[in-house]
């Protein structure tokens, strides 16, 4: 009897835990095996400290052993934290197995003997934020992919015999609070890290060499001692100049100078060609002008008569934004280029020639992709149709240059005539939140601490332009999704600053917007633009909250959400995502009730963008204080 019961118990308890257990049974077998090689030839963990499938990690049950030793889920139904901190482990590390709890936010396994090296898929935990290896016996090169993960705010690999570079996208990860790397043998030069940002850094104890970066003032010669190949003011020891290149023979001087005498030559006989080829065209030009008038015809071409081209002669070339520029004597000075490294030298010439591509057409402008070389691409807005002076638009532009802030993308350039108004702006590849929202992702994790930052980011970014630009009126006026750009480092960035002027009771701009209705207004029509920007912020955030489009098929988010909360079924709102990940439905509560005070239908009773940039603050801390205690 007993034996036939040890056959059928694992049986019974494998088709009992898929409706018992809270983690998914192929995860909790990843981490049964993640365990057994961490804790390989141990003889005192002959039972994984409860790690095995007869148990759930994340709901203790007394008839099978109880909850796994250093797993917490937080509240949640998923693996959220793993702390296996001091425990005489003695394997190797599994990153495969570990990474397919796709929820871990925290790992640390301190003071263990672990040995072998961390494996490339340590970039497939996507969520994880907070990283401890310090004082085990890690071995081999830290592995690139640990740059790729974007939410890490916290990594501690000292004391351990890394070796090798460090990559320089590891200066990349957006966020990073925490780098202690001492008591290695790394070597190389340090990535420039985003010392402003960095609360704590170690790299003592190595073999780095080279200068040291700029750390900002935050950091002292105790981060960067015991590294004899590293130089500059902190350490009190001067860089030596860049070594020059070894000693020629006069042979070899006379062919170097003889080469930069026919480089010269070459450069000033294309000079020459160009020269002869620009003159060549005028002649032509002036020929064709005088044909027209004594045949007296007038080819004017409209503002719908051209496509941006790459190819044909040099009236097909002209994209559509240049139509009218020889009839409006648009001339290369025409175009302001603020001073930034991107505008650096750009000629509206370059516009012209580039090769371009249509990003989209509404009712009052298209937006075009220029690509003036294959390292520098652009993004030109032609706007119509708009009722501000020329005088206006160029103060307007100037002053939103001259308040910066990393996070609002400036313009690089600008045109305006009484046709039309230009603004070119650098390309951001990643793409929108809208489409990081709701299109293809790439594989890429949005989980709910990635969309508080974004919310945080947004809302500090606005303020700051609102406190600096509150006295001259200029409110970003189309604040949405479309409007936030993830830059290379997949940070969010708001871009179109100041573009749309509401001016007066007129209500034209909000009933075409995507992002604002009636509401923005109230009901006395008595608005800023600075309150209709907390309307936009306040429909971003039930965006990042829900996963749902602002408009779809008749849909309305905002009405939609206080219907769903006056029915007090306030959890329906959510995106399901952050439910499955098991996101704190309390700091997601809160957060939406900042996002009803933004779409408050009185523009009066919305609080002011510092407020609830305070707000949000205190949330995405509240967050960071429930994952971020020392393990």
């Amino acid at each position: 009897m007993d034996r036939i019961l040890k056959l059928v118990l694992p049986i019974l308890i494998f088709l009992i835990l898929p409706m018992s257990n809270s983690e998914d049974i192929n995860v909790m077998q990843a981490l049964v095996q993640f365990m057994e090689k961490l804790s390989a030839g141990n003889s005192q963990n002959d039972q994984n400290w409860g790690w095995n499938v007869s148990s759930d990690p994340c709901n203790g049950n007394v008839n099978f052993n109880g909850t796994w030793k250093g797993v917490d889920c937080m509240g949640s139904q998923n693996v959220k934290k793993i702390v296996l901190n001091k425990l005489k482990l003695t394997g190797t590390f599994d990153a495969a197995s570990l990474c397919k709890a796709n929820s871990l936010l925290v790992l640390s396994l301190k003071g263990n003997n672990i040995s072998g090296f961390i494996p490339e898929g340590i970039g497939n935990c996507k969520r994880l934020s907070h990283l401890y290896f310090r004082g085990n016996r890690f071995t081999g090169d830290i592995p690139d992919t640990i740059s790729q993960l974007r939410n890490l705010k916290r990594i501690d690999i000292s004391n351990n015999n890394f070796s090798g570079e460090l990559t320089v996208d590891m200066s990349r990860i957006s966020g990073l609070l925490t780098f202690f790397a001492e008591n290695n043998r790394l070597n190389g030069a340090i990535p420039d890290f985003d010392f402003s940002y960095l609360e704590e850094f170690n790299v003592a104890n190595n073999n780095f060499s080279g200068p040291i970066p700029d750390v900002k003032g935050k950091f002292g010669a105790n981060s960067f001692s015991g590294n004899p190949e590293l130089c500059g003011k902190l350490l009190s020891k001067a860089c030596p100049p860049s070594k020059k290149g070894s000693k020629h023979s006069s042979a070899d001087r006379f062919l170097i100078y003889s080469g930069y005498i026919i480089l010269a030559m070459v450069l000033l006989l294309l000079f020459v060609l160009y020269l002869f080829k620009k003159n060549k065209r005028k002649e032509d030009t002036v020929k064709v002008v005088k044909e027209e008038k004594v045949a007296n015809v007038s080819k004017e071409p409209t503002s719908g008569s051209s496509e941006f081209k790459t190819g044909g002669n040099r009236s097909e070339n002209r994209s559509e934004y240049s139509i009218t520029s020889v009839e409006a004597g648009m001339t290369s000075s025409s175009l302001v280029v603020l001073p930034s490294p991107v505008g650096n030298g750009l000629k509206f010439e370059d516009l012209l020639r580039a090769p371009a591509e249509l990003l989209g057409r509404g009712k009052h402008g298209s937006l075009y992709k220029v690509m003036l070389d294959t390292a520098t691409i652009l993004v030109v807005k032609r706007i119509r149709d708009w009722g501000i002076s020329a005088a206006d638009f160029k103060r307007r532009m100037q002053r939103i240059d001259q308040v910066k802030h990393p996070r609002v993308l400036p313009p690089v350039a600008f045109y305006c005539s009484k046709q039309e108004k230009l603004l070119v702006y650098e390309y951001q590849q990643n793409g929108s939140l809208l489409k990081l929202l709701h299109g293809s992702q790439n594989g890429q994790v949005f989980d709910w601490a990635s969309r508080l930052n974004v919310a945080a980011t947004i809302a500090e970014s606005l303020g700051f332009m609102h406190e600096q630009l509150q006295e001259d009126g200029i409110a970003h006026g189309n604040l949405k999704s479309t409007n936030i750009l993830l830059n290379k480092n997949m940070e969010p960035c708001i871009s179109e600053y100041g573009l749309i002027v509401i001016q007066g009771q007129d209500q034209s701009f909000l009933s075409q917007s995507d992002s604002f209705k009636s509401g923005a207004l109230g009901r006395d029509g008595a608005y800023s633009t600075f309150k209709v920007d907390i309307y936009g912020l306040g429909v971003v955030l039930l965006e990042l909250l829900t996963g749902k489009l602002v408009q779809d098929n008749g849909f309305d988010l905002a009405s939609w959400v206080h219907s769903v909360v006056r029915e007090e079924w306030t959890a329906e709102v959510f995106d399901r995502a952050l439910i499955s990940e098991g996101a704190s439905e309390e700091r997601m509560v809160n957060l939406l009730q900042v996002a009803l005070k933004c779409i408050n239908p009185s523009p009066n009773e919305r609080p002011s963008v510092k407020q609830i940039s305070v707000m949000i603050n205190t949330i995405k801390e509240d967050e960071e204080r429930s994952i971020t205690s020392e393990p």
